[in-house]
């Protein structure tokens, strides 16, 4: 396909494969990620975070093996949309899009309320607001969702050139702590003792505890496959969009894996310390190397935050506005210069929306409306990874659309074996106390509203049909 030509009317094809690499690597947000996620899987995991984080990868990569595939045979905006709807049948492929959709605005609240949290404590630290009140850090969530609106409608080359440049530094300045942590481990001459040790792969609390923490390592992941909704939008999409998202998978794997181990051994083994800190590589920064490293770090992490804010708004906007374009509607349009304006705009409003409701009504924080979020966001998201690879399995081994050979089999197999438990452990036994009882039931709704609009409207799944046996034909 010439790359002058536009397959479908409104976006255009102007990004080149490090464009949708930095789509996919910023909503992964993996120097945000490094330092506030861990903590979580601590809690459930113990100090074996790094082996939580290595099962999310080997989950992950199994997973990309199916993306990989069907952005081989389908170039959509609409990723999931496109690829459950034209193998699992048009009605399955909307409610995947609706939940993705709701993952990616659950995701742009947990990444504009990090980046208000961050950035309020880097601002604190610094002596520039030295005593912010409770609802200090909306101030700069909203300051964060209102940016990445502005990025998101100016063309998407600009947004997406931004956020590689803004989220590869931060990461280069993470990479040079960790060595710098890892050698003093090495040499015997870490603070507190601390030493090189592989206990941190071994767990405390048994395998259900690892697999309960590894829904924090797949929020980490998530976003890698990100990329998949710039298959319009992409020169050479069938090589490019494929090379995107198997090289940020993979990527990740290994980032985090070494960080989290590198991390908790920097802990001393203390899962208890290492759950309370509120930004790892910070602290480790101000502790190893100086305390001007762990500012660069935290502000670097803000920024990351909002880079990550302005990819799940990148990313939620293409999927609503091919859902929208399916529809006939308003939101299937773009401006002049090529972007879906009306679909960015309700992202960004959807995701101010649930914080508000979520302050007003529950009193909750930042660091509340981040948590909650992203649990909800992880486990929508985990269903919609589940659709996706049944998807890839009818298209490649029973529609047999696609030459690979039949061993194959195992990478799609593995990967609903691995992501069936994940969300197996997270809700058996059910959650009785806390907010986190409320998680399942808000995903559930989620998807169970989406199923609801597409039973309730039979012509619109038709038209879906139909522009989906058209994308299939001409793959």
């Amino acid at each position: 396909m010439s790359d002058t030509v536009e397959t479908r009317p409104g976006l255009r094809r102007s990004l080149s494969v490090w464009q949708a690499v930095g789509l996919s690597v910023a909503l992964m947000a993996p120097s945000m990620a490094a330092n506030i996620n861990p903590q979580q899987t601590a809690a459930a995991a113990g100090r074996a975070v790094p082996l939580a984080f290595l099962l999310s990868a080997v989950g992950v990569l199994l997973v990309a093996y199916g993306f990989v595939k069907l952005c081989q045979h389908y170039q959509h905006a609409g990723s999931v949309y496109a690829f459950v709807g034209a193998t699992l049948g048009p009605r399955a492929g909307v409610v995947s899009g609706i939940g993705l959709l709701g993952t990616y605005t659950f995701y742009a609240v947990v990444t504009s309320s990090a980046a208000g949290t961050l950035g309020t404590a880097f601002l604190t630290q610094a002596g520039i607001w030295p005593d912010p009140p409770s609802w200090g850090p909306f101030v700069l969530t909203a300051v964060a969702l209102a940016g990445a609106w502005l990025l998101s409608v100016a063309p998407a080359r600009r947004g997406t050139s931004t956020l590689l440049a803004v989220e590869g530094a931060t990461i280069a300045v993470i990479l040079l702590v960790t060595v710098v942590i890892l050698v003093r481990l090495l040499a015997g001459s870490a603070p507190g003792g601390a030493r090189f040790s592989m206990a941190v792969f071994v767990p405390e609390t048994g395998l259900s505890g690892v697999f309960l923490g590894a829904v924090f390592g797949f929020l980490s992941f998530a976003g890698f496959e990100a990329a998949a909704t710039l298959g319009e939008e992409t020169h050479d999409p069938k090589r490019n969009i494929p090379r995107a998202i198997l090289g940020t998978a993979i990527f990740g794997g290994l980032y985090f894996v070494v960080v989290t181990a590198v991390e908790m051994m920097a802990f001393g083994g203390d899962a208890g310390a290492f759950h309370d800190s509120p930004s790892l590589l910070g602290d480790l920064g101000s502790r190893y190397a100086g305390a001007w490293v762990g500012d660069v770090i935290s502000v670097g992490a803000a920024i990351s935050a909002f880079g990550c804010c302005l990819a799940c708004v990148v990313g939620g906007s293409r999927l609503l506005y091919a859902l929208g374009r399916d529809a006939g509607g308003s939101l299937g349009r773009t401006s002049s210069r090529g972007t879906p304006v009306a679909a960015v705009s309700a992202v960004t409003v959807a995701a101010a929306l649930i914080i508000l409701v979520c302050a007003v009504f529950f009193g909750a924080t930042a660091s509340d409306t981040f948590a909650w979020s992203g649990s909800i966001g992880t486990l929508i998201l985990l269903v919609i990874y589940l659709l996706t690879t049944i998807g890839a399995i009818l298209l490649l081994f029973v529609k047999r659309r696609m030459r690979v050979p039949g061993w194959h089999l195992v990478f799609p197999i593995g990967a609903l074996a691995v992501l069936g438990y994940t969300v197996y452990v997270n809700v058996v036994p059910y959650p009785t106390e806390g907010p986190a009882r409320w998680f399942p039931v808000v995903a559930a709704a989620v998807l169970v509203l989406a199923v609801i609009f597409v039973l309730s409207a039979p012509a619109y799944a038709r038209r879906v049909g139909e522009r989906l046996t058209s994308v299939d034909g001409g793959a």
